[in-house]
């Protein structure tokens, strides 16, 4: 095989508790993470040189050392030095907005993991790129294995659930910027004091009830972005206005998300909106797929 096209998808979170901070100074986390269609596409190509080469259609993404892309296929030729004799060119396609909390570079790292499997025919299991993935970052893990899973440790302990049923999830990413570490952070000096309710998630996802689970929707890092980018409570009343079952923002943000009934809703929900100074993306949730 000379090369392969692989996709990395977004993910939504449907919960994001903290339930305290770790010895390794990481978070302890519980969150309900969903996989959804948008996504970055990623071709690898086999060259004869050894090493790594990055383009990107996005100009001012920065292809270096840095990129968890790079540091993804790098990982898999140290680990697989053995076997992996030649270098990779990789042409990335960014469809996931950045720093938007739709964990758009784990994706990309998640995609040259599996990728750089598929290309060299090495034949590692999704459990052995998962601890591969994790030495990068928290999230790529799950945008390895993507469905449905509640997250725990520092997100990357994964226990697989029942698919969400499945719905249209408009994507509304403000043109602004959020630190997860601030984030983090903001959140340490002004603890939640309502938290996510997981267990009574994943019943309403046992029993397949989109409304029960999105009337369950509950991000604690949410309230502290919110207080700073007062645009982000606008835009959720819009979302719900137009008739969301429910909107959230997901991850460390600043992305919102509105769950709706149909495609039809959807779009409304997504034209109500579009005149807000944000990017708007039509997408729906991905059940998880054996690879």
């Amino acid at each position: 095989m000379e090369n392969v096209t692989i996709l990395g998808h977004a993910k939504i979170n449907l919960t994001l508790d903290i339930l305290g901070t770790r010895p390794d100074g990481f978070h302890e986390v519980a969150m309900v993470m969903q996989a959804v269609e948008l996504a970055d596409t990623l071709r690898l190509t086999k060259t004869a040189e050894p090493g790594v080469q990055l383009t990107i259609d996005v100009p001012w993404l920065k292809a270096d050392e840095k990129n968890l892309a790079v540091r993804a296929a790098r990982l898999m030729q140290k680990t697989f030095a053995d076997r992996i004799t030649g270098g990779v060119a990789i042409a990335l396609e960014k469809r996931i907005p950045m720093a938007a909390g739709l964990a758009g570079g784990s994706a990309d790292a998640a995609a040259v993991l599996r990728g750089m499997n598929e290309l060299y025919e090495l034949g590692a299991s999704d459990e052995e790129l998962c601890v591969l993935g994790a030495e990068l970052g928290s999230d790529i893990p799950f945008t390895l294995l993507g469905g449905t899973m509640l997250a725990t440790g520092r997100g990357e302990v994964l226990e697989r659930l029942p698919d969400f049923p499945e719905t249209y999830v408009v994507l509304a990413k403000p043109h602004i910027s959020v630190s997860t570490a601030w984030a983090y952070g903001a959140y340490d000096a002004n603890p939640a004091t309502e938290h996510p309710d997981n267990a009574a998630m994943l019943r309403a996802i046992a029993a397949g009830d989109r409304r029960a689970a999105a009337a369950l929707l509950n991000n604690v890092l949410e309230r502290a972005t919110i207080k700073k980018y007062g645009q982000l409570a606008d835009i959720k009343r819009r979302m719900v206005a137009a008739g969301a079952l429910a909107s959230l923002m997901s991850g460390s943000g600043p992305t919102l998300f509105a769950l709706a009934e149909s495609c039809e809703q959807a779009e409304t929900i997504a034209d109500a909106v579009r005149a807000q100074d944000v990017d708007v993306f039509v997408t729906r949730t991905m059940k998880y797929q054996s690879k």
